[in-house]
């Protein structure tokens, strides 16, 4: 990530004409805003189409690059400037070790973070959804559950299916361990038959992620600044 010029003194007008190309720059090519102008400077970040893992996806798929993201949030964490996190999330899924890595990071931090689900937040977008201190999601917002799936050649011996139900384990264990519903009750969810055509799962509108308790609360975009802005201002005091 550039480097911000210093804010100990006078900003020429060269200096903010740069740091708007840096904004520009950014909001291109990583789909992120660096830090938003209010009180608290916060970080927006945005995980849309599918995740794309150690394969890359055809250019005309969009995508959102994990070896971007990773040092992105590294970034951020480090960055003194920057008070919090917003996680927007419009994802079909994606790469099952890249999602969750991503999860892993965010769930780890320290900072104020918050997520929002709009359009969809899908497979391998609940433990990212969730990853966040705080979850939000919008009523015309999707999310489906569903088992582990793979689009290439498998070999048929009993080690491959154990190998889909340890990888199954890991992402529900993430998801349970950071939001309210119940393994049990996501189990079902995920082998549900006859709501998705040629596969088992489950398709959650907004009401019905908080009421399973996968996401916290019901929101738009000012609930999920007005958390992080609480937030901010409760660790300022403190």
């Amino acid at each position: 990530m550039a480097e911000r010029k210093s804010r100990g003194g006078a900003r020429s007008e060269q200096e903010e004409q740069q740091d708007q190309l840096l904004d520009k720059g950014l909001m291109m090519d990583l789909a992120a805003v660096d830090k938003t102008h209010g009180s608290n400077p916060i970080h927006c970040l945005t995980i849309v189409g599918q995740v794309e893992g150690h394969t890359s996806l055809p250019a005309s798929t969009k995508s959102t690059k994990y070896e971007q993201v990773i040092p992105l949030l590294v970034a951020i964490e480090e960055d003194p400037d920057i008070k919090g996190l917003l996680i927007i999330l419009n994802t079909v899924g994606g790469d099952v070790e890249a999602g969750l890595a991503i999860a892993e990071l965010i769930s780890g931090m320290k900072k104020p973070t918050a997520s929002l689900v709009l359009g969809g937040g899908h497979s391998i977008g609940i433990p990212l959804a969730v990853s966040a201190k705080r979850s939000f999601i919008v009523p015309t917002a999707t999310m489906t559950v569903h088992p582990v799936r793979h689009s290439g050649t498998l070999l048929g011996v009993p080690q491959t299916m154990r190998h889909f139900d340890r990888m199954q384990e890991r992402i529900t264990g993430f998801i349970c361990n950071h939001s309210g519903i119940s393994e049990e009750r996501f189990h079902q969810l995920l082998m549900t038959t006859g709501e998705l055509v040629m596969d088992v799962g489950t398709v959650l509108d907004g009401e019905q992620a908080v009421a399973e308790g996968l996401i916290d609360e019901m929101g738009s975009l000012g609930s999920a600044m007005h958390y992080l802005n609480s937030m901010i201002n409760r660790s300022k005091k403190r």
